[in-house]
């Protein structure tokens, strides 16, 4: 009965549980190949039905502990449900025995490694170091979170940029998430996890912009007992405008500070790293070892491939053009036949009426091991299909270049998340410290990406082609007299490149070239 002032509410709400095979590709899509072939051997350690040699090798060898053999030293349980172990042997009797046995698709591609450089590569003295967004989902894990956190805090790692700002509006993760995992989130939520994500290590990590990874750096390092954090953190809160045009007289006056103290405020604040992202192209090449992830090839006449991608294959053919994974992306895996022999053996125990107890026990032994090996298996080849449909996607786009090394176009990740209908996050987590080789050279998959700049001729071109051409003005400018940023405009301008002085400042910082008058020289 509903009394007086009591009423009844329906409510309604999208809510998915993420399955365990879908956190485990999504971890397992941000791998490059070197970290994936580590992630193979750790999963074969603690699953022995995992194997990636002979499956039919298997056939002659013995169980060391046959599980039917044990003494009873277990009575039935009271709770023991036949009906329920009678449906899970039924589910594992369904499974495509066959095919994962015989997991072994992996089309043999040009560019295979042979033995001289498996031998070589083992001789190098670098070791396989994490990257940094490995370092951040490691720190990640570490912390106090729901399931829910960890989703949102995944999503926003994955829209970082290359310098370590998060650019992204709050309602883009909300939407990511809403397509990656069917889950509504608020803004407030979001919020909170940024604030935690903020005060990792690097502390100013996905900032939104550089006022805020200042002042974030701050907080960690706390402010309390000392009166310049404390001074330079409100400068930084309050009177940001004028700290930027450097105008020191009003912030002299505002604080009641004198010059002594001022110039203490700013080698505070300018000890700061306003840019904790740190990026693997700002390594020295000659102390990476790149294990590229892709390789690109004209096709020749006698390879004899299809078009498209196939379930488990290793390249896809464009227009002529392969693109292939790198065949050590992952071993030709499979479950081992023993673990067969065991199924079969339970079957054969169950008909002839042997201990339900040891047959529950065995049967959800069999379950967790198989169905996480099968997991396992789908995860890499899921993996296999997104980073070649991605590929594919950004040999298309660019296709000039994989064609001539010459040409690149404007490119973000939305172009290519729109066209094969994934989430800029899903782009982002392949490209990241992905590597593709092709006849020009080893290219990061981020090189690719690069927004578009309109030519007075009405053409758009990548700004990497205008950064090109500001970096050779400024090679060959008077360095007695070096060009001051507008001046620069003007001379990209008179090259067919109408871009603001702001815009000249910002590809001159992200090329890390310093003004004018840092760039003088006495000769």
């Amino acid at each position: 009965m509903i009394r007086s002032g009591q009423f009844l509410q329906q409510k309604q709400s999208l809510s998915q549980k993420l399955s365990p095979q879908q956190i485990q590709f999504i971890k397992m899509l941000q791998l490059n190949t070197m970290a994936m072939e580590q992630r193979v051997v750790e999963e074969m350690e603690v699953n022995p039905a995992l194997t990636d040699e002979d499956n039919s090798a298997d056939d002659d060898l013995e169980i060391q502990e046959d599980p039917f053999d044990q003494p009873e030293e277990k009575e039935e349980t009271e709770d023991y449900d036949e009906e329920l172990q009678m449906k899970e042997l039924d589910d594992l009797d369904d499974t495509d025995w066959e095919e994962l046995f015989n997991n072994n698709d992996w089309e043999s591609t040009r560019p295979q490694t042979t033995r001289e450089e498996e031998e070589e590569r083992a001789d190098l003295p670098n070791k396989y170091e994490p990257t940094q967004m490995e370092q951040l989902e490691d720190q990640l894990a570490e912390l106090s979170m729901s399931e829910r956190e960890k989703i949102i805090a995944e999503q926003i790692l994955w829209s970082i940029d290359d310098d370590g700002y998060f650019r992204r509006d709050v309602q883009s993760v909300i939407d990511g998430i809403a397509f990656n995992y069917q889950k509504i989130v608020t803004e407030e939520e979001v919020e909170t996890v940024l604030k935690k994500i903020q005060k990792m290590d690097p502390p100013g990590i996905a900032a939104r912009d550089l006022r805020e990874c200042l002042m974030v750096q701050l907080e960690v390092e706390g402010l309390d007992g000392n009166p310049e954090k404390e001074l330079a953190f409100n400068i930084l809160k309050d009177d940001w405008e004028a700290f930027q045009k450097k105008h020191f007289s009003k912030l002299k006056q505002s604080y009641d500070i004198d010059d002594e103290m001022l110039n203490e405020i700013f080698d505070e604040i300018k000890r700061l790293n306003p840019k904790p992202g740190i990026s693997e192209m700002n390594i020295p090449t000659e102390h990476r070892h790149i294990d590229p992830d892709f390789i690109v090839y004209e096709k020749e006449e006698n390879d004899g491939m299809s078009a498209g991608v196939q379930e488990g294959k290793m390249h896809v053919l464009y227009k002529g053009l392969v693109i292939a994974l790198n065949r050590r992306n992952s071993p030709s895996l499979g479950i081992s036949r023993k673990y067969k022999k065991m199924f079969d053996d339970l079957k054969k125990q169950q008909k002839t009426g042997a201990s339900k107890e040891k047959i529950k026990e065995t049967t959800s032994f069999l379950k967790e091991k198989l169905e996480s090996a099968k997991w396992f298996i789908d995860s890499i080849n899921q993996r296999k299909n997104t980073l070649l449909s991605v590929m594919e996607t950004m040999v298309m786009l660019q296709e000039e270049f994989f064609r001539t090394g010459k040409g690149i176009k404007p490119m973000i990740l939305k172009d290519v998340a729109d066209r094969i209908n994934m989430d800029i996050s899903t782009v982002s987590r392949v490209s990241n410290g992905k590597y593709v080789q092709s006849h020009f050279g080893i290219f990061e998959l981020k090189y690719f990406f690069n927004e578009g700049v309109m030519t007075e001729d009405g053409t758009e071109v990548a700004n990497r082609v205008v950064k090109n051409a500001l970096k050779k003005i400024i090679d060959e400018e008077d360095k007695q007299k070096p060009l001051s940023d507008q001046a620069l405009a003007k001379e990209l301008k008179q090259e067919g490149y109408p871009i603001a002085r702001r815009t000249v400042s910002k590809y001159r910082e992200q090329m890390n070239i310093p003004v004018a008058r840092l760039r003088k020289q006495i000769i």
